[in-house]
């Protein structure tokens, strides 16, 4: 029974998928390789960054397996991928262009400018960040730094800050903080008022779970993984880019500015330094096809402006440019090598919008264009346009979303039962779950693991307890993950497929997971949002009450109501006969409405000062809900 729940080996199908990549793609093409192993002046110091508490943060050694050759159990593409996101250290860019890969997700940059550095994008965690700078300043000497962009408004581009500036020299006005228009209410607003569930979704989405191994974790496509258990932080930007053509010199760097809005990310940026002939791309422009929809969950992305930006990056830089960098992957060295690569990827994103459009309108579903779509040989054999990380399948499914939504038009589907009720139906249709895993048994032998994976779903959701149905279910995950080339897909399969052999972690913790930084940063706005989410309707359906709120530190005034089940809330204006006044400092109402803190305990503190009726408050307390990650996903 144990060999049941350990993960299995390549099936004889799962070994000729992958080999049949291998077979049609340049996997020995060395270009990449040149590119990600150029200007490299030094190692890691260490292959383990720790945590103050002893714990690593980040671990290159668990990837050393990737010295071997491939195996059966991962796509050879997504091998090849995962060795070049293995490359780390710090590296020349140019002269007085440096970057440090491989200690994140995501890469950071230093320019040196006259007296000191101009630090681009300072990873997710103070600890990574602080090593990459030490790194740094080992190799190439100490220097302050002087300044600090923000190329986008994505966490693992931001979080890090504090392990290269200290916020008193920012507030001192010795350290600039340099971001898109819309930067802080981007990265903030993003992973709160939905928070809970994305983050649940992203352990599956990086494989945080997962062993590191050949039928485990191998990469994340777009980077190596993220670290684990780091310290994140934000300081608010000091100086925000509204403008496209925006110049700025910066300790002598002189940098022009394009925006990018609803990109990549809502903020984005990218710049480029015209007396170094050099372009950063931010996130916009990298060694991989990027997400339309991100599986972890998030709003759409426009493939058609992310594609009109890129052209836009051509029209003003590409002519200009001899050095091309971004904040994941390697650069690209030469004007003819930045100019293709920009234009791959601006054709990639075109062709996303433009086909999944055409197919659409010929009255394919959203599944069926998704069936349909493959990229024409030009841009599939271009390995920055690979599924590494987002993947054609589900990027033209987000292109309909985008513009269609949910459903596809047929009736049948516009009210279906939910899943545990549709999976007692199907079952008993299909004969009982004993028949349906003798059907689904044979399937596995033919390798239609897809089918499988499907059918088995509805036994499982039928009856969570069936062990058979949970260990034939995670077989046919398990092949899944093994074949495919993007990361988060591997993630999401082999996750589920650990999930089902040993159940979901367990916990009692909160979902909302918020640093302190960030709730300094909230608006009083977010976070009546976030208080409107965490209210039980249905409970607060027969309550109506009406508050005057007070943030005393921020001078603000709201008017507060709730009625039908619903919040609302007015800025500006006390409530018209309100049942109490309350007055607190904002670090208090974020306690209260993340649930961090007890109303009564607030209340004895003296923090919270209520003028009326007290108990209205414990009222409205008494009708929020509470949320914690480790909810089920394959399981009911």
């Amino acid at each position: 029974m144990t060999d049941d729940l350990e993960p299995k080996d390549a099936t004889a199908s799962t070994a000729a998928a992958n080999a049949a990549v291998a077979d049609v793609l340049p996997l020995d093409d060395p270009r990449d390789l040149e590119r990600a192993t150029r200007g490299r002046l030094a190692p890691p110091s260490s292959a383990q960054v720790h945590a103050a508490g002893g714990w690593a943060v980040w671990d290159l050694d668990a990837y050393a397996f990737l010295d071997e050759d491939c195996p059966p159990t991962v796509n050879p593409s997504l091998w090849r991928q995962a060795r070049l996101n293995s490359i780390a250290g710090l590296f020349e860019v140019a002269e007085g262009f440096y970057q440090v890969r491989g200690l994140d997700l995501s890469n950071v940059s230093f320019i040196a400018g006259d007296t000191g550095w101009v630090v681009v994008d300072p990873l997710t965690s103070a600890e990574t960040a602080a090593a990459a700078l030490a790194l740094v300043t080992e190799h190439l000497g100490a220097r302050p730094v002087h300044a600090v962009i923000y190329t986008h408004s994505h966490v693992d581009h931001f979080a890090g800050v504090r392990g290269v500036v200290d916020e008193a020299d920012v507030r001192a006005g010795r350290v600039e903080i340099i971001a898109p228009a819309g930067f802080l209410d981007a990265a903030i607003s993003e992973n709160v008022v939905a928070g809970t569930v994305m983050n649940r979704r992203a352990t599956y989405m990086y494989g945080a779970l997962l062993p590191r191994g050949p039928r485990g974790h191998v990469d994340a496509g777009l980077g190596k993984s993220i670290p684990l258990l780091g310290t994140t932080g934000l300081i608010a930007p000091t100086r925000e880019i509204t403008e496209t053509g925006t110049e700025l010199v910066i300790d002598g760097v002189r940098i022009e500015f394009q925006l990018t809005p609803g990109t990549e990310a809502p903020a984005e940026m990218n710049f480029h330094f015209p007396d170094r002939r050099i372009l950063c791309m931010a996130e916009n422009c990298s060694a991989n096809q990027h997400n339309l929809y991100t599986l972890r969950g998030a709003q759409v992305r426009d493939a058609l402006a992310w594609s009109k930006y890129l052209q836009e990056a051509i029209e003003r830089y590409a002519g200009v440019t001899d050095v091309l960098f971004a904040s994941h992957h390697w650069p690209r060295f030469g004007a003819d090598d930045a100019r293709e690569h920009l234009e791959v990827q601006r054709d990639l994103y075109r062709y996303l919008h433009d086909q999944s459009l055409r197919l659409a309108n010929k009255g394919l579903t959203m599944v069926e264009v998704a069936e349909e779509l493959a990229l024409p040989e030009a841009l599939a054999r271009d390995f920055s346009a690979r599924d590494y990380y987002g993947t054609v399948n589900h990027n033209a499914k987000a292109v309909y979303q985008r513009y269609l939504g949910w459903f596809d038009g047929n009736p049948a589907h516009l009210h279906p039962h939910p899943p545990v009720a549709a999976a007692r139906r199907y079952v008993e249709f299909m004969g009982g779950a004993d028949e349906v895993l003798r059907r689904a048994r044979a399937s596995f032998d033919e390798g239609d693991y897809r089918w499988v994976a499907e059918v088995v779903n509805h036994v499982v959701f039928d009856d969570p307890d069936n062990a058979e149905a949970r260990r034939l279910q995670a077989d046919a995950l398990e092949q899944l993950g093994y074949q495919a080339e993007s990361g988060p897909w591997r993630g999401f399969y082999l996750t589920a497929a650990q999930e089902l052999r040993h159940g979901h972690p367990q916990g009692s913790g909160s979902g909302i997971t918020v640093s302190r930084d960030v709730v300094s940063a909230m608006t009083t706005e977010l976070l009546l949002d976030f208080l409107g989410v965490r209210l039980h309707g249905g409970r607060a359906a027969e309550v109506t009450l009406h508050l005057t709120l007070r943030v005393t530190d921020r001078d603000e005034v709201w008017a507060v109501g709730l009625e039908r089940g619903a919040l609302h809330a007015v800025a500006g204006r006390e409530a018209e006969a309100p049942d109490a006044t309350v007055s607190l400092p904002h670090e208090a109402l974020a306690e209260l409405v993340l649930g961090t803190s007890d109303l009564d305990q607030q209340l004895a503190a003296g923090a919270v000062a209520v003028e009326g009726d007290a108990d209205v408050l414990r009222t409205l307390a008494g009708l929020l809900d509470t949320f914690t990650i480790w909810f089920p996903i394959v399981t009911p």
